[in-house]
């Protein structure tokens, strides 16, 4: 009887395992369907938030129209909890085949270095696919502060050290960071007051227990224009068209402070470049839609779009902007 030699083995052992590999499903080797099926099931777009606010407005919107284009259904998943946090790991640990999206906010910035026992890294495990949207945050005071404009508040503020506070929806979040930014760059003693959520914190402005807040312009839009808070200065480069008369920070004096709120749509890590160009493609064009436009610019945003290099670079520089303030702020979560 004549036996195989070492190379006859390692060839037959060679074409088994390669009969193996192609008889795996095609999720398990990375492999998903061809682009021109896609999608061919419902895709789930994952909000870190409860429904009804700002960002689930926004993916709901979007969401609508992906599904009206393609045919298939779209689901908006609200996943609220530790910042978003909840929502980002559910994403980041699902197939990367196009089917579970992340609706990405500036909090998957800023938890990079909010947070210390994270379980993901926003830049390797995510996928930026496009912005939806940009929304300037603004310092407003309640209209009894003795402070009409930034170079007075300030002043206030130095005349009283320890005695003003400024509200949040909640501590290591974009309101708490642009205060802490705030005082650092004014070089003011302010306290701040953390809430659960951006709706007490709101509440507690407009009635006076706490003096002022950085509130996204997409929730306090009405109170400026009807008075009930005074706008003090807009935290982006330009001025809000719905506040002509209220200067950015800095013309009001406070250069290079920005603090804008945004979301966009990311996917897993290693989700196939054609499903993300595809994805691109169809947000871009309905972000440009006039009706999408509209429906935006009255909650107070402004349409962005562009590549998924663009949010990548974007997702960036906002992750290093915020950590130079946590790290100034010197605080942490666990």
């Amino acid at each position: 009887m004549q036996y195989p030699n070492r190379r006859t083995v390692n060839v037959a052992m060679g074409l088994l395992l390669a009969g193996l590999g192609s008889a795996q499903p095609a999720a398990a080797r990375g492999v998903v369907e061809d682009i021109g099926s896609y999608p061919s099931r419902p895709i789930t777009m994952v909000v870190g938030y409860t429904p009804g606010g700002a960002t689930d407005i926004i993916a709901r919107l979007v969401a609508t129209k992906l599904s009206q284009a393609w045919g298939k259904p779209v689901i908006v998943e609200n996943k609220a909890g530790a910042g978003s946090n909840i929502a980002t790991e559910q994403v980041v640990r699902a197939d990367p085949d196009g089917y579970t999206l992340l609706v990405e906010t500036i909090a998957n910035a800023t938890n990079m270095s909010v947070y210390k026992n994270l379980n993901y890294d926003t830049q390797k495990d995510l996928a930026p696919i496009v912005q939806f949207m940009s929304s300037a945050s603004v310092l407003v005071v309640n209209p009894d502060v003795p402070a009409r404009n930034l170079k007075e508040l300030i002043a206030l503020a130095k005349a009283r050290p320890g005695k003003l506070d400024y509200a949040s929806s909640g501590v290591g979040g974009s309101p708490h960071l642009a205060g802490e930014m705030f005082k650092s760059r004014a070089g003011i003693d302010i306290v701040h007051i953390p809430y659960k959520g951006a709706t007490p914190a709101l509440t507690d402005v407009l009635s006076g227990h706490v003096t002022m807040g950085f509130m996204t312009s997409l929730g306090v839009l009405a109170y400026m224009q009807s008075g009930k808070l005074r706008p003090i200065a807009v935290a982006s480069p330009k001025r809000l068209s719905e506040l002509p008369d209220v200067p950015t920070m800095a013309e009001a004096g406070l250069p290079d402070f920005h603090v804008l709120s945004w979301n966009g749509l990311a996917a897993p890590a290693n989700t196939p470049r054609p499903i993300i160009d595809k994805l691109n493609k169809e947000v871009n064009r309905i972000l440009n839609m006039p009706d999408v436009k509209k429906q935006l610019q009255a909650l107070g945003a402004d349409p962005v779009g562009g590549t998924p290099a663009e949010f990548a670079n974007y997702v960036n520089a906002e992750t290093k902007k915020w950590a130079a303030v946590v790290k100034t702020a010197g605080f942490s979560l666990d």
